[in-house]
């Protein structure tokens, strides 16, 4: 599943760190789920969505490219 949250966190200034804070998980998460190596629960789906001021279906991207 692709996601778009680098590109999108990038664009409003936030680094992983502070996304990280905001969700409240480990930067280390934010890296795995940007670059597809960690599924994130639905629970910060969500968060990322609300702290990322977007919907969960624009973050995530189920077709497969």
């Amino acid at each position: 599943m692709q996601n778009k949250i680098q590109e999108i966190r990038k664009a409003l200034k936030l680094s992983q760190e502070e996304l990280a804070k905001l969700c409240d998980v480990s930067r280390q998460t934010i890296n795995a789920v940007e670059n597809n190596k960690y599924d994130p629960s639905l629970s910060l789906a969500f968060d990322l969505a609300k702290n990322l001021k977007t919907t969960v279906d624009e973050l995530f991207d189920s077709e497969k490219t």
